[in-house]
């Protein structure tokens, strides 16, 4: 019997913690993870995921001007210390005009690949492997902060939208993204860029990437929407499934070892229609879903302690219907982006995260259940890692060239959603779920 939230809580205190450690710190990793129904496993195991996102990665891992890669080592070592067994990262960033877009990025403007961030890649994935850590790569991006479809299209029509324009007030930039499904050629140049990614061999290992475990996922993009408007959703559907299907088709025939993931937020990103996201979902091995309560007007900022029951409600029932079409697809389930203000919608790291601690503990709760009762929900990658990373200008904004990043992109207020490493009370209920990812294992979780 599924326990309720509530009751999982108390539950957690139970004496089967006492055996459990931080899972697979310091720990080469032992295998592909591979899907079996609604679980994941690895080398005969349930593979929990206990996760962050950590966009960046490659971009500190560049031994370049840009880079940091004795930096990149020290967040690793925080994060896998915590227990966090993966990674969310992009394996692509597309350069061109759109203004809030990083840069550098995988391609140049005229789509030419940048090999120092590449390699950054390679180095990354490395050294995450070395903590027993795996790796989704992100292969694109619905949203302008690196490039993504839209710069794809860009260089396929030389027509763009930004995001954000006052000319093209929301949806427009959604519906004008979701053209990129139906355009032949701005679906080969993501081809291109496809397999020159899953074809590659790693320039630190010697490794091909079809052949290392510490590659969890193929994810063909961050949140990738068949449009804005249900106008625009109707139009780019059926094109949407057939990109999704192609691109499965296409990384499965370049290597047949690795899971794939579509990046989708849920129902959110199909205008709360069901039957899209198992469409979508159809020759995908696991569904993911994103909440984010404050994007998605179910909390107010300055008011979280009068708007966050409510948030709290809406949060709780949108993981029980992504729980439900994940068991109808006999699927896993993965919150892999979850956000949440500070208090007060605070930037500063000395802002409190009192109703954040909420937030999470919502998530973790769930994500524990599935664990025990075996239902699908089997991992969560909160957004974002900030690290030691601290905002270098007073109004908190990304400016070009800044070279501390952080996991609030560039777009948006440097702080906003991402934990930093002197965040104690976020770092212990990190840490502390961690523990707990051996609930119901017949073993301990490994040292």
């Amino acid at each position: 019997m599924k326990l309720a939230r509530r009751q999982f809580i108390a539950a957690a205190g139970a004496a089967t913690l006492v055996a459990c450690t931080s899972p697979r710190a310091g720990l080469a990793t032992s295998g592909f993870v591979t899907r079996d129904g609604m679980r994941l496993m690895q080398a005969g195991t349930p593979y929990r995921i206990v996760g962050a996102n950590m966009w960046y990665a490659a971009w500190l891992g560049a031994n370049a001007e840009y880079g940091d890669r004795a930096r990149l080592l020290r967040e690793l070592d925080r994060l896998a210390a915590l227990g966090v067994n993966n990674l969310r990262i992009m394996a692509s960033g597309e350069e061109g005009p759109l203004r809030n877009s990083i840069s550098p990025g995988f391609t140049r403007r005229d789509g030419s690949p940048n090999d120092a961030l590449v390699e950054g890649l390679d180095f990354a994935i490395a050294e995450m492997a070395r903590r027993g850590m795996t790796a989704v790569l992100v292969l694109s991006n619905f949203w302008e902060w690196s490039g993504g479809l839209q710069t794809i299209l860009w260089r396929a029509t030389g027509d763009y939208m930004d995001m954000g324009d006052p000319a093209h007030p929301w949806p427009a930039f959604a519906d004008a993204t979701a053209n990129f499904y139906a355009d032949g050629k701005a679906r080969a140049l993501y081809a291109d860029h496809v397999e020159a990614m899953v074809s590659r061999t790693n320039s630190v290992t010697g490794v091909a990437y079809r052949d290392d475990p510490a590659i969890l996922s193929w994810q063909l993009a961050n949140e990738p929407r068949p449009g804005g408007s249900a106008g625009s959703i109707a139009k780019s559907v059926d094109a949407y499934y057939d990109w999704i299907d192609e691109s499965a088709a296409q990384i499965r025939a370049l290597d047949p070892h690795h899971l794939l993931s579509l990046g989708q937020e849920g129902t959110m990103a199909t205008s709360g229609d069901e039957a899209i996201v198992r469409r979508a979902h159809r020759n995908i091995d696991y569904v993911t879903a994103h909440i984010w309560p404050l994007n998605w007007d179910w909390v107010a900022g300055d008011a979280l302690e009068a708007s966050w029951p409510a948030g709290r409600r809406k949060t709780a029932d949108y993981i029980a219907a992504h729980e439900r079409i994940a068991a109808s697809l006999d699927k896993p389930l993965i919150i892999e982006e979850f956000g949440f203000p500070r208090d007060a919608e605070a930037y500063s790291p000395e802002a409190s995260t009192r109703f954040r601690e909420q937030f999470y503990r919502e998530i973790y709760a769930a994500v524990e259940a599935g664990w025990l009762d075996g239902g699908p929900l089997i991992g969560s990658n909160f957004w974002a890692w900030n690290g030691e990373a601290r905002a270098q200008h007073d109004d908190a904004r990304f400016v070009a060239g800044d070279r501390a990043y952080m996991g609030d992109p560039p777009h948006e207020p440097q702080g906003w959603y991402g934990n930093f490493d002197s965040d104690q009370a976020m770092l212990a209920l990190v840490h502390d779920h961690a523990r707990r990812s051996c609930l119901g294992l017949a073993a301990s979780c490994p040292a």
